[in-house]
């Protein structure tokens, strides 16, 4: 059977169709080394074809290979976990495995430790093969989020630390490939960094294997998670082969691994000063056009994060980036979206690059994106309103030319989602501080909707929404109609807050709310003058004049009560 070319797809399904894979499982059923090794060289081949995979596991040829696991016949081993790395592809192979004790078994492979000899006997390079061959069995198994867990139960990570040394890249696919599936779960990202794998997955970005650079890179993509990592990334000299890497533009999974590494690494802001010492911020505005959609959600969510800096935002408008920006606001993709959002945001803080998105007409589409369904992309494009607003010449007028966009922001304060809302309230804040615009959100009933809110234990949600009371209180009736709503005595209770930034714009709010005489009651009788008497005496000058301001009001009020009442 062996002379026919079983890569071929027709000779594998006639080795199916005429009844030879029950004759070749039914062959690792006999006592004979031989023949089990005979059959297992054909069933690795042909299993490449999924209709194969699936028959192979339906006759019960996976409990078999399970057991030959446990043979001391190191060959027949190497070929039943190739196998299993071949039918394991679909989730009930994985499954099937699991349940008949094959990940332990697997993992029980993995114990070589002459990984690290370049040079191998010939009988230390057995041993080398058996570990590669459960390395890509295990890979294939670590699709599944149980399996995951089964192999760390079973102490799959420090033997996979082990592995991660050898000098052979036949060896460190598998390896690395089954880190990188493994890093989606927690326990894995902390124990890849506890066992000190972040510098050999760094090291390997260096090979000449593409492979192995994509599957390094996309473990540190998901590994990158936590201020830690990226720190070690960089201490390990991680963040220059990446900038490197992102000249091989041909090949797009390597492309998407690197792109997401630089992404997750640029949170930091010490990485993001290497990547612009790299010229990394230059080839990524070069990878805006042209990219399939995985590659532009990393490349824009690496420019997003970039952009926090200046001098940063400058290079990307330098580099003709922000129209290709701008013209990913028209997308569908949700991920994409959220990244781009918060990238035209940022760049907008920037006067000189405001200009170019408000020629563009860029605030309109980031407004349209306020009627998409997911509410991560509302927020996101509501973020990036804020500095829109900011920096725009004449935002006033912009704002209102936008039909049914003023009523359609005041409708986002009716939703569940509190990114949204806080995002929102940022907004209108922006927006009331044109006086035409506020009295029309007035008019949309803006007041009654962020009464609502007040209740919240958010605190980002309460900043956000003390400065927008507060903005919204300079308009016509505003400041009785809030207390009319009760906003005044869930505001005191923001007080309490251990946030100084909700200490801040509560103290502005409540005191814009003291001009109205019976805000003050309320106030007072909600126990706001003692909280606030701590306050007045604040380093911040903000907070200590707002605090002083609305203790003054209440006062005057006293006072003025008493006059009146003893005449």
């Amino acid at each position: 059977m062996r002379d026919f070319n079983l890569y071929q797809e027709t000779c594998q399904l006639a080795i199916r169709d005429v009844g030879g894979l029950e004759v070749l499982i039914n062959l690792l059923d006999t006592e004979e080394i031989k023949c089990k090794i005979g059959s297992l060289k054909i069933l690795k081949e042909i299993s490449q074809n999924s209709q194969i995979r699936r028959t192979i596991a339906d006759l019960g040829g996976l409990q078999i290979m399970v057991k030959i696991l446990d043979s001391l016949d190191k060959d027949l081993k190497c070929l039943a976990a190739e196998t299993i790395a071949n039918v394991a592809r679909f989730k009930r192979a994985r499954r099937t495995v699991r349940q008949h004790g094959g990940i332990k078994k697997l993992v029980g492979l993995l114990g070589c430790r002459t990984t690290g000899s370049a040079h191998p006997t010939p009988l230390q390079g057995k041993d080398i093969e058996v570990a590669r061959c459960g390395a890509l069995a295990l890979w294939s198994c670590s699709k599944s989020a149980r399996n995951k867990e089964a192999i760390r139960k079973a102490g799959g990570i420090p033997l996979l630390a082990q592995l991660l040394k050898s000098p052979h890249s036949n060896m460190l696919i598998p390896v690395v490939g089954t880190l990188q599936e493994c890093a989606s779960e927690p326990s894995y990202r902390i124990a890849i960094k506890n066992e000190k794998m972040i510098e050999n997955l760094v090291k390997n970005l260096n090979s000449d294997n593409e492979e192995l650079q994509m599957h390094c890179a996309s473990a540190i993509f998901k590994c990158a998670e936590d201020q830690e990592t990226r720190d070690l990334v960089r201490q390990h000299g991680g963040l220059k082969p990446l900038a490197a890497l992102l000249a091989n533009s041909e090949n797009k999974e390597l492309l998407a691994a690197v792109t997401g590494a630089i992404w997750k690494c640029a949170i930091s802001k010490e990485n993001v000063t290497k990547f612009r010492e790299y010229k990394a911020i230059e080839a990524l505005v070069g990878l805006l056009t042209d990219q399939p959609e995985e590659v532009l959600v990393n490349v824009v969510g690496a420019l997003g994060e970039c952009c926090q800096e200046q001098a940063n935002r400058t290079i990307i408008r330098r580099c003709g980036g922000i129209p290709s920006l701008v013209a990913l606001l028209t997308g569908t993709n949700q991920a994409l979206l959220v990244n781009v959002t918060k990238a035209v945001g940022a760049c907008a803080t920037e006067p000189e690059n405001m200009v170019i998105i408000d020629r563009l007409d860029g605030v309109r589409l980031l407004w349209s994106l306020l009627k998409n369904p997911h509410p991560d992309v509302q927020a996101s494009a509501a973020w990036a309103i804020c500095p829109c607003i900011e920096n725009a010449k004449d935002a006033g007028e912009m704002v209102r030319s936008f039909v049914g966009g003023l009523e359609l922001i005041v409708n986002l304060l009716k939703s569940d989602n509190k990114e949204v809302l806080a995002s929102v309230c940022a907004a209108i804040t922006n927006i009331a501080k044109d006086e035409e615009n506020l009295a029309v959100i007035t008019d949309h009933g803006v007041v009654p909707l962020l009464s609502k809110l007040a209740n919240t234990n958010n605190d980002k949600l309460r900043c956000h929404l003390a400065d927008a009371i507060s903005r919204c209180c300079m308009w016509g009736n505003n400041r009785v109609a809030f207390g009319v709503t009760k906003a005044v005595a869930p505001l005191v209770r923001y007080l309490k807050s251990s946030d100084p930034a909700v200490h801040r714009a509560t103290a502005q709010a409540l005191y814009q709310l003291s001009e109205d005489p019976n805000n003050c009651i309320t106030m007072h009788e909600n126990g706001v003058v003692k909280l606030l008497l701590g306050m007045a005496g604040s380093t911040d000058e903000t907070l200590q004049e707002a605090a002083a301001g609305c203790i003054a009001n209440i006062r005057r009020l006293a006072l003025a009560t008493e006059k009146a009442k003893y005449g």
